[in-house]
C-alpha cells in the first residue's frame, strides 16, 4: 500500500507524481535500448504503433508509472521492497503485453504456451528493466523531495489513558477478522484500544499450505504480516502465560528471558485456534510431520526432496522402499490435498533422479472412516477417490493408526507400512491454553459459547473459531472452517462494540457456502450451495476463490506469478535446510558391513 506521510491526499499526489516521472525515465531508457536493438516494432511499443510511436510509448510508460505510484507508493527505508514491486509490475506488463494484448490486436487468441513465451522472451528483459527502474526511481525521487522539503515534526501529544481495552488472542482467520472489524467499529470511539496477541507475526493462509509443501508456492507468499493487515491495532508477539477473567488480566511473555507483561482488558476475544491431536498414539508425535504452520510445510518439502536425494544413491532395496513410500494419515481436506500434492511433487522432479523408476514411489492415504472427504457428499467423495486411485495413490480405508516408528506406520491389528515419511492430518484439538479458563468445555476441549459468541459463565469473554463450540440453529455446532471463522470474527467484533456501548449483542448466523478440495494435476472437486463441480472447472474455481480470499494485493500478485511460473518451469528441488540421513535398522547396517568385509 502507498505510504501515507502527513496529509493522506498530499502523500498520494506525491506518490503518483514521482511514479509518473519514474515511469517516464524508465520508458526513455528502455525505449532507447529497444530502438538500438531494432526491437521497437514489438513488445510494449507495438501496442502504441499508431503515430506518434514514441509519444504513445512514453505516455504508456508514464501511465503505468503513475499507477504503480498510486498502488505501492513510497515506503521510507523500503527501497528493496519498492524495487521488488517494480520487478513484479514489469513481469506483469510482459504477460499482459506481448503474451496477451499483442495476439488480441493481431486477431489471434492468446495461448500462453511455452512457444509463445519463448518468442516474447527478448521483451521480458526490457519489461523487467522498466519495472525495476520505475520502482527504484519512485523511491529515489520521493525520498529526494521529502529530504528537500521535510515536513515539520509535530509535537508528540501525550496519549490519554484508554477508556475501552479490547484484547484479541490469536492471529488466525478469526482473530485478524475480529481485529479488522474492531478497527472499523471503534474508529470513532475516543480512547478505544485494540490489542492482538499472537505467537506468529503473520496471518497464514492455511488452504494453500499443501502447495507450499509441494514446492508450487513460496512460503512467504501465503502469509500476510499482521502489523500491515491491522494497521490501527497494537500487535504483541508473545506467548500467553495466564488468563485471569476475575481480574481481567492476560499475562504475556515475549521471550524466555523477557519479563512478563500484564495486559488489562475490558473485553477479551479468544481466537486461539487448534493444535495437532496425536491422541496419545506412541511415536506419532515424534516421527510424523503435521501441516499447521509454514515451518511444517517447508520442513516436509525439504524432507521429501532429501529422501529422493538419498534414494537416488541407495543400493539396498528395503531401504529404498522405506525412503520412497509416503504416507498421509487422515482423509479430510488437508490429507487428501496433501497426498495429491506429494504425488505431483515427486513425479514432477523424478527426471532429476535417473536411478529412481517412475513406479518406485508409493503414496498411501490411511483413513479411519469408510470414505474420504466426509465434508463432501458421497458422489464427489467417490469422484475424488477414483481420480486419485487412477493416478496410482493407494488408500487404506476403515483403518486406524496404532503408532509410528522411525521407519514405519503401525496399524491396529498388527499391520505396518514401511515408510520414512508420515504426514499427520488425522485430527486437531482446541488450543490447550483454554484449560486456564474456569469455563465449560466440550470433550475435545473447546469452550462453550452462546449464540452471540459469549463464553458461558465469564463476563466480557468471547470465543470464535476452532477453539469455540458455537451452537447452530439445527442443534449442532458450526464447523471449524476458515469461512466460518472469518464471519465469526466480524460478528464478535460488532458484539464487543455493542457491549462497550451498553447495547445487546446479536446472535451469529451463517449458512455454509460450500467446500472445495484440490486433487492435484489440475483437477478438483467443489460443492457450492448444492451445486457440484469436478475436474478442470472445479480446479479453476478453487484457484479463483482462494486467490480472491488471499489477504493483500501484493500476495495475490505473488501467488498468481508462482502459479504462472509453475505452468512453464519444473518445480524447485533446492534443499533449504540440511536433511540428516535416516538411521538404518541394525540388520541393514550389519548386512552392509558383511558385504564390505
Amino acid at each position: 500500500m502507498a505510504s501515507r506521510r502527513g496529509s493522506g491526499l498530499v502523500a498520494w499526489r506525491l506518490d503518483v507524481a514521482a511514479g509518473g516521472l519514474a515511469g517516464l525515465l524508465g520508458g526513455l531508457v528502455v525505449g532507447w535500448l529497444e530502438a538500438a536493438q531494432g526491437m521497437m516494432a514489438g513488445g510494449v511499443a507495438a501496442l502504441t504503433a499508431t503515430a506518434p510511436g514514441w509519444g504513445a510509448f512514453l505516455a504508456f510508460a508514464v501511465l503505468v508509472g503513475a499507477g504503480f505510484g498510486a498502488v505501492f507508493g513510497h515506503q521510507p527505508g523500503g527501497h528493496a521492497a519498492t524495487l521488488g514491486a517494480g520487478l513484479v509490475t514489469g513481469l506483469l506488463s510482459w504477460v499482459l503485453g506481448p503474451l496477451t494484448l499483442l495476439p488480441l490486436l493481431a486477431g489471434e487468441a492468446p495461448t500462453w504456451s511455452l512457444a509463445a513465451a519463448t518468442a516474447a522472451f527478448p521483451y521480458l528483459i526490457g519489461a523487467l528493466l522498466y519495472g525495476g527502474l520505475t520502482g527504484l526511481g519512485l523511491h529515489l525521487l520521493a525520498a529526494a523531495y521529502l529530504a528537500a522539503r521535510p515536513a515539520p515534526a509535530p509535537a508528540a501529544p501525550v496519549p490519554p489513558p484508554p477508556t475501552a481495552r479490547v484484547i484479541v488472542l490469536g492471529g488466525g482467520f478469526g482473530g485478524v477478522a475480529a481485529a479488522q472489524q474492531l478497527e472499523r467499529e471503534l474508529a470513532r470511539q475516543p480512547g478505544a484500544e485494540v490489542t492482538l496477541v499472537s505467537q506468529s507475526n503473520y496471518l497464514l493462509f492455511t488452504p494453500m499450505l499443501a502447495e507450499v509443501a509441494s514446492s508450487s508456492l513460496e512460503a512467504r507468499h501465503i502469509s500476510a504480516p499482521v502489523r500491515a493487515t491491522c494497521r490501527s491495532t497494537r500487535f504483541v508477539r508473545a506467548e500467553i502465560e495466564a488468563i485471569d477473567p476475575g481480574a481481567r488480566v492476560v499475562t504475556l511473555r515475549a521471550g524466555p528471558s523477557a519479563p512478563a507483561e500484564a495486559l488489562l482488558y475490558d473485553q477479551l476475544v479468544l481466537a486461539l485456534g487448534a493444535v495437532p491431536d496425536y491422541r496419545g498414539l506412541p511415536g506419532v508425535a515424534e516421527h510424523s510431520i503435521s501441516l499447521k504452520t509454514l515451518d511444517d510445510a517447508t520442513r516436509l518439502r525439504d524432507h521429501v526432496i532429501g529422501l529422493l536425494e538419498l534414494a537416488d544413491a541407495e543400493p539396498d532395496p528395503a531401504e529404498r522402499e522405506h525412503q520412497l513410500t509416503f504416507v498421509v494419515a487422515g482423509g479430510g481436506f488437508a490429507g487428501t490435498e496433501m497426498v495429491a500434492e506429494l504425488f505431483d511433487l515427486v513425479h514432477s522432479v523424478l527426471h532429476y533422479y535417473p536411478s529412481i523408476g517412475r513406479d518406485e514411489p508409493r503414496f498411501v492415504l490411511v483413513h479411519s472412516r469408510e470414505r474420504i472427504l466426509p465434508e463432501l457428499g458421497p458422489e464427489l467423495a467417490g469422484y475424488a477417490l477414483d481420480r486419485l486411485q487412477a493416478r496410482g495413490i493407494r488408500f487404506r480405508l476403515s483403518t486406524r493408526v496404532a503408532g509410528a516408528t522411525p521407519d514405519a506406520m503401525l496399524l491396529e491389528g498388527g499391520g505396518r507400512i514401511p515408510t520414512r515419511t508420515l504426514v499427520w492430518t488425522a485430527g486437531n484439538r482446541p488450543n490447550p491454553i483454554l484449560g486456564m479458563l474456569p469455563a465449560e468445555r466440550t470433550q475435545t476441549g473447546a469452550v462453550v459459547v452462546d449464540p452471540t459468541l459469549r463464553v458461558q459463565g465469564l463476563d466480557g469473554v468471547w470465543a470464535i473459531g476452532d477453539c469455540a463450540a458455537i451452537p447452530d440453529p439445527q442443534g449442532g455446532t458450526y464447523p471449524p472452517t476458515a469461512q466460518h471463522a472469518m464471519r465469526e470474527g466480524k460478528v464478535v467484533a460488532r458484539n464487543v462494540a455493542a457491549a462497550l456501548r451498553g447495547r445487546p449483542p446479536a446472535p451469529f448466523r451463517f449458512r455454509t457456502i460450500g467446500a472445495l478440495v484440490a486433487l492435484g494435476h489440475r483437477s478438483a472437486a467443489a460443492e457450492l450451495r448444492g451445486w457440484r463441480f469436478s475436474g478442470l472447472l472445479a480446479w479453476l474455481m478453487w484457484r479463483a476463490v482462494y486467490l480472491a480470499k488471499l489477504p493483500g494485493f501484493e500476495r495475490k500478485v505473488r501467488v498468481l506469478l508462482d502459479w504462472t511460473i509453475d505452468l512453464f518451469f519444473p518445480r524447485d528441488i533446492v534443499l533449504t535446510q540440511p536433511t540428516p540421513a535416516p538411521t538404518l535398522p541394525e540388520e541393514i547396517r550389519a548386512g552392509r558391513r558383511e558385504r564390505v568385509g
